[in-house]
């Protein structure tokens, strides 16, 4: 089994990755905020944890072999905790997932079902289900619980570039840091889009 791959990023598409590694080009499956997360990386080298699945029906002898790709080890556990739910399988677990795990967490362990029902595919019903099935299991992933005691906490925006440099290589602390002092000199920015640049000046030195 390919718990790892490592190589250059060709492509991202709405909803997979392509990596070359040797003469070998590998499509991994990815989760909405990976596509975000990554859509910067095209042409440079890349790191993604994987799963492996079969899709299809063993009695109608057509299975084909998938592959899914994660940022970090962390992510792929809550993956594997998110499709235990009742009603949840790869697939759309993929389509969810389009905000990062941080956030989805902590709005299971809240039991704000706000947040899960913006979600795409997720209805009331599910949303339910989801907090019935996992709450008290994942205050590892959520926000609140990244080792950090200076840590606000984030909005969705914040979370979402936090996630986009830690994808580009930035530790999860000091890449807090960046965002947080990004947001405190300019209140105005409300997307991720504007707070990855800003953060990385910010890092460089340029006066903002």
């Amino acid at each position: 089994m390919i718990a790892q791959i490592q190589g250059k990023l060709l492509k991202i598409d709405k909803d997979a990755a392509h990596v070359q590694v040797g003469p070998v080009v590998y499509e991994l499956m990815l989760p909405g905020y990976g596509v975000n997360a990554l859509a910067g990386k095209i042409g440079q080298d890349v790191t993604l944890c994987t799963m492996e699945y079969y899709e299809g029906s063993p009695t109608g002898g057509n299975l084909i072999p998938r592959m899914v790709g994660f940022l970090s080890p962390g992510e792929k556990d809550f993956f594997a905790k998110f499709i235990s739910v009742k009603g949840i399988g790869i697939r759309k677990a993929l389509r969810s997932l389009n905000i990062p795990i941080g956030t989805v967490a902590e709005a299971i362990e809240n039991g704000d079902e706000k947040i899960l029902l913006s979600l795409p595919e997720v209805g009331k019903r599910l949303a339910q289900q989801i907090i019935a099935e996992l709450k008290g299991k994942l205050q590892s992933f959520a926000l609140g619980a990244v080792p950090s005691a200076a840590q606000p906490r984030f909005e969705r925006f914040q979370a979402e570039a936090l996630e986009v440099l830690i994808a580009w290589g930035e530790r999860r602390s000091e890449a807090i840091d960046l965002i947080t002092l990004a947001c405190e000199r300019h209140p105005e920015i409300k997307s991720a889009e504007e707070l990855v640049p800003l953060a990385y000046k910010i890092k460089q030195g340029i006066e903002v």
